[in-house]
This record gives C-alpha cells, structure tokens and sequence, in this order.
C-alpha cells in the first residue's frame, strides 16, 4: 500500500465507486461478499488499492494546501515540479489563528512588525503525490487556494 487505507466513513461515501471498481474486475456483491468471507486477506487487498487509486487521483488533482496552527499559518501552491509556500507567523503569543478572533487580527495586522512572512519554493525532494501526502498526514488540509491567492496578490503588489 502505497499511501493508506482510507475510513470506514470515507468507504461509505464511495461506495458507488467502489461497486464499480469491483465490477471492472468481474466482481459482483455475490463474489464480494464471498471473498470477504473466505478471502479476507484478498479483501483487504482489494481495500488497499482502491484506497490507493482514490488517493492518487485526489493528489494529481491538488494545487493547494493550508495548514493552520496557533501562530502559524502555512500555505502551499503544488505545482508540477515545484511546491511554493507562504508562511504567515504572528508574533504576538496569544493571537491563534485557530479562531475567527485571530484570524480577524490576522487581517488587521497582516503588514505590522507583528506577523512574520516568508515565501518560499523548493523542488519536491521526492514524488510530488508522495509530497503533498506527506504534508496531508501532517495537518495540511485540500484548499481551493483562493487565501493562497489572495495573500500572494497583495504581497507582489506592495
């Protein structure tokens, strides 16, 4: 298994896929529900690739990410061969971006002596899907890049 296994949950909510992933195999609910019974080991291959396939299309599909913390805030634009960042530090202690109040401050403060920011871009040190997996497993999230973009505007233009 390349990546890992995805939830109970998110098994149920693909469930249509799954069926059909079975089917391209020639497995019907009948032969499924007797592998599961008889096979286990076959199952949870089967379990494992599927999850596989679906995590592979859902990282070839990503441009970007967010990962907030209590004083940070990291933002990432996956490109092909290139992953660019923005990090946004507050360097008062008790702002947390973790909440509304903090990133309300954050937009009231964002060119002050009192929030750090860096851009960066660096060249994936391994396979861009096992990068940004990676970056998943520790805490970033899937975005539609709009608060990448936004931030990235007003920093080139000042």
């Amino acid at each position: 298994m390349k990546y890992k296994r995805l939830t109970k949950e998110q098994f149920e909510a693909l469930h249509q896929e799954f069926a059909n992933f079975l089917a391209t195999q020639s497995i019907d609910k009948k032969e499924w529900d007797t592998i599961k019974a008889e096979k286990p080991e076959v199952a949870e291959q089967e379990l494992d690739v599927f999850s596989d396939l679906i995590w592979e299309g859902v990282l070839t599909g990503a441009h970007y990410l967010e990962h907030f913390s209590k004083n940070y805030i990291f933002l990432f634009h996956c490109q092909e061969k290139v992953i660019k960042s923005i990090v946004l530090k507050a360097l008062v202690t008790d702002v947390d971006f973790m909440t509304r109040e903090g990133l309300q401050w954050l937009s009231e403060n964002m060119f002050t002596e009192t929030v750090e920011i860096k851009i960066g871009q660096k060249e994936y040190e391994e396979e861009r899907n096992d990068a940004i997996f990676n970056l998943i497993q520790q805490g970033a999230i899937l975005s539609d890049g709009q608060l990448y973009l936004q931030i990235n505007g007003i920093i080139q233009s000042s």
